[in-house]
Protein backbone atom coordinates (compact mmCIF):
# COMPACT_ATOMS: atom_id res chain seq x y z
CA UNK A 1 0.00 0.00 0.00
CA UNK A 2 1.13 3.51 -0.85
CA UNK A 3 -0.63 5.84 1.13
CA UNK A 4 0.64 9.41 2.51
CA UNK A 5 -1.06 11.56 4.94
CA UNK A 6 0.57 15.67 5.26
CA UNK A 7 -0.26 18.90 6.80
CA UNK A 8 2.15 21.56 6.38
CA UNK A 9 2.66 25.14 5.00
CA UNK A 10 3.00 25.82 1.61
CA UNK A 11 6.70 27.43 1.18
CA UNK A 12 5.73 29.27 -1.98
CA UNK A 13 2.75 30.01 -4.40
CA UNK A 14 2.76 26.41 -6.36
CA UNK A 15 3.75 26.81 -9.89
CA UNK A 16 1.38 25.36 -12.69
CA UNK A 17 1.64 24.44 -16.06
CA UNK A 18 -1.09 22.80 -18.13
CA UNK A 19 -0.05 19.71 -20.91
CA UNK A 20 -0.39 20.81 -24.56
CA UNK A 21 -2.64 18.58 -26.45
CA UNK A 22 -6.36 18.36 -26.83
CA UNK A 23 -7.33 18.03 -23.24
CA UNK A 24 -5.05 20.30 -21.25
CA UNK A 25 -4.74 19.48 -17.85
CA UNK A 26 -3.02 21.57 -15.02
CA UNK A 27 -0.25 20.28 -13.33
CA UNK A 28 0.28 21.73 -10.63
CA UNK A 29 4.04 21.71 -7.98
CA UNK A 30 4.76 22.82 -4.84
CA UNK A 31 6.57 22.33 -1.08
CA UNK A 32 4.72 21.10 1.90
CA UNK A 33 7.26 22.19 4.74
CA UNK A 34 5.99 19.66 7.33
CA UNK A 35 7.28 20.12 10.95
CA UNK A 36 9.08 17.37 12.65
CA UNK A 37 7.71 16.00 15.96
CA UNK A 38 10.86 15.51 17.29
CA UNK A 39 14.37 17.09 17.05
CA UNK A 40 16.98 14.26 17.51
CA UNK A 41 20.55 14.42 17.44
CA UNK A 42 20.57 18.31 18.30
CA UNK A 43 19.65 18.75 14.71
CA UNK A 44 18.69 22.82 13.70
CA UNK A 45 15.86 21.37 10.58
CA UNK A 46 12.45 21.43 12.48
CA UNK A 47 10.54 20.93 8.90
CA UNK A 48 10.94 18.48 5.73
CA UNK A 49 9.89 19.91 3.34
CA UNK A 50 8.53 17.65 0.39
CA UNK A 51 7.56 18.08 -3.29
CA UNK A 52 3.95 17.66 -4.17
CA UNK A 53 2.32 17.25 -7.57
CA UNK A 54 -1.59 17.59 -7.92
CA UNK A 55 -2.86 16.87 -11.45
CA UNK A 56 -6.04 18.19 -13.22
CA UNK A 57 -9.03 20.03 -10.88
CA UNK A 58 -6.83 19.21 -7.84
CA UNK A 59 -3.96 21.70 -10.01
CA UNK A 60 -6.92 23.92 -10.84
CA UNK A 61 -7.73 24.40 -6.81
CA UNK A 62 -3.78 24.90 -6.17
CA UNK A 63 -3.50 27.36 -8.81
CA UNK A 64 -6.89 29.53 -7.80
CA UNK A 65 -6.91 29.08 -3.87
CA UNK A 66 -3.68 28.07 -2.74
CA UNK A 67 -0.77 30.39 -1.54
CA UNK A 68 2.53 30.87 0.24
CA UNK A 69 2.17 30.16 3.59
CA UNK A 70 -1.22 28.33 3.56
CA UNK A 71 -1.51 25.44 5.52
CA UNK A 72 -2.93 22.35 4.02
CA UNK A 73 -3.73 18.50 4.56
CA UNK A 74 -3.02 16.10 1.69
CA UNK A 75 -2.67 12.77 0.62
CA UNK A 76 -1.16 10.62 -2.14
CA UNK A 77 1.14 8.27 -2.76
CA UNK A 78 4.98 8.78 -3.16
CA UNK A 79 6.31 8.27 -6.83
CA UNK A 80 9.86 8.11 -7.42
CA UNK A 81 11.10 8.69 -10.97
CA UNK A 82 14.92 9.75 -12.86
CA UNK A 83 16.05 11.40 -15.80
CA UNK A 84 19.54 12.30 -17.03
CA UNK A 85 20.24 16.28 -16.37
CA UNK A 86 21.76 18.20 -19.45
CA UNK A 87 25.43 16.99 -17.84
CA UNK A 88 24.52 13.27 -18.49
CA UNK A 89 24.16 13.25 -14.66
CA UNK A 90 21.39 10.90 -13.61
CA UNK A 91 19.03 12.87 -11.18
CA UNK A 92 16.03 10.72 -8.87
CA UNK A 93 12.87 12.07 -7.56
CA UNK A 94 10.38 11.56 -5.13
CA UNK A 95 7.09 13.71 -5.39
CA UNK A 96 3.64 13.04 -3.56
CA UNK A 97 1.72 12.97 -6.17
CA UNK A 98 -1.83 14.57 -4.46
CA UNK A 99 -5.13 12.53 -4.36
CA UNK A 100 -6.75 14.66 -1.96
CA UNK A 101 -6.15 18.36 -0.69
CA UNK A 102 -8.09 20.63 1.90
CA UNK A 103 -7.31 23.86 4.23
CA UNK A 104 -6.02 22.77 7.33
CA UNK A 105 -6.98 26.77 9.15
CA UNK A 106 -9.92 29.07 8.53
CA UNK A 107 -9.18 31.87 6.72
CA UNK A 108 -8.75 34.15 9.41
CA UNK A 109 -6.06 32.20 11.40
CA UNK A 110 -4.01 32.11 7.67
CA UNK A 111 -4.23 35.79 7.83
CA UNK A 112 -2.93 36.23 10.82
CA UNK A 113 0.01 33.46 10.65
CA UNK A 114 1.15 35.24 7.91
CA UNK A 115 -0.62 33.07 5.22
CA UNK A 116 -1.50 34.27 1.69
CA UNK A 117 -5.10 35.09 2.48
CA UNK A 118 -6.20 38.54 2.39
CA UNK A 119 -9.54 39.30 3.89
CA UNK A 120 -12.35 40.96 1.59
CA UNK A 121 -13.64 43.87 3.77
CA UNK A 122 -16.79 43.29 5.90
CA UNK A 123 -20.28 44.36 5.61
CA UNK A 124 -21.04 46.62 7.92
CA UNK A 125 -24.59 45.16 8.78
CA UNK A 126 -23.06 42.00 9.41
CA UNK A 127 -23.01 41.38 13.23
CA UNK A 128 -19.18 42.15 14.47
CA UNK A 129 -17.70 39.22 15.14
CA UNK A 130 -15.89 38.87 18.98
CA UNK A 131 -12.27 38.09 19.62
CA UNK A 132 -12.68 34.32 20.07
CA UNK A 133 -14.66 34.19 16.65
CA UNK A 134 -18.24 33.77 17.88
CA UNK A 135 -20.79 36.57 16.85
CA UNK A 136 -21.58 38.75 20.01
CA UNK A 137 -25.11 38.56 21.15
CA UNK A 138 -26.90 41.95 21.95
CA UNK A 139 -28.21 42.40 25.50
CA UNK A 140 -32.19 42.18 26.04
CA UNK A 141 -32.11 38.77 23.57
CA UNK A 142 -32.45 36.20 26.00
CA UNK A 143 -36.13 35.64 25.79
CA UNK A 144 -35.85 35.40 21.74
CA UNK A 145 -33.10 32.04 22.02
CA UNK A 146 -34.75 29.01 21.81
CA UNK A 147 -32.51 27.66 24.26
CA UNK A 148 -30.74 28.87 28.01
Amino acid sequence: MNKVILMGRLTRDPEVRYSQGENATAVARYTLAVDRRFNRNNDDQTADFINCVAFGRSGEFAEKYLHKGTKIAITGRIQTGSYTNKDGVRVYTTDVVVEDQEFAESKNASAANGGGYVPAERNDSAPAAAGDGFMNIPDGIDEELPFN
